[in-house]
């Protein structure tokens, strides 16, 4: 069985949509804010569908793809951009895998900020 994913937040360039998940509404306005425009502003740039989400051990995960008929995306562009945007925001996903895996897995914080240094 493959893996479960949580997800954060995504954006539909297809459905113009962006949607974030009401589990986390606890996270701060101006961390929402900031997910929020970084998938439509993905999906502008390459289209498709983008996801930000947590694997089971609370890493974070992005992900991107788009539908078979899509002439426009461009599979090669949207890589380089998941690189550059983990590369860019990395304290940020350093950040919501450290509070996935304190408030939604329950870890003890002790042993996990010892982790990180």
């Amino acid at each position: 069985m493959e893996n479960e994913k949580m997800v954060l937040c995504g954006a539909n360039s297809y459905e113009m949509k962006y949607y974030f998940n009401e589990t986390f509404n606890a996270l701060p306005d101006s961390i929402k804010d900031e997910l929020h425009i970084l998938c439509v502003l993905f999906t502008e740039e390459v289209g498709g569908v983008f996801t930000i989400a947590f694997e089971e051990d609370g890493n974070v995960v992005l992900e991107t793809n788009a539908d078979d008929d899509d002439i426009y995306y461009d599979e090669v562009s949207s890589g380089l951009m998941v690189s550059e945007v983990r590369r860019k925001r990395q304290e940020l996903f350093e950040s919501l895998s450290l509070y996935y895996k304190v408030f939604i897995l329950k870890q003890d914080i002790s042993g996990l900020v010892n982790e990180n240094e």
